[in-house]
């Protein structure tokens, strides 16, 4: 069952982090990512504060997911040598 709510469980330094994160993705970074653009469709439909959360946890998953496997963060899914092509 889905109460629509995040979980209180956890590190609140963490989540507030996460969620400040989410804020500057989403309101002071320019650049653009695939991330920050799903966040603004979101934000559209359900306003800003659903939207940070949204990102929050989104940025908790991909986190996880570069600390397990390593990688380093990519803003877009092209190789660094097809982006200069593009400028």
């Amino acid at each position: 069952m889905r109460s629509g709510r995040v979980s209180k469980r956890g590190d609140d330094f963490l989540r507030r982090s996460l969620y400040e994160a989410a804020n500057a993705l989403l309101t002071r970074i320019p650049r653009f990512s695939a991330l920050k653009s799903w966040g603004l469709r979101i934000a559209r439909r359900g306003g800003y504060r659903k939207a940070k959360v949204a990102v929050a946890r989104k940025l908790a998953v991909i986190l996880h997911a570069m600390w397990i496997s390593g990688e380093p963060f990519r803003w877009s899914s092209q190789e660094p040598g097809d982006l200069a092509s593009l400028q």
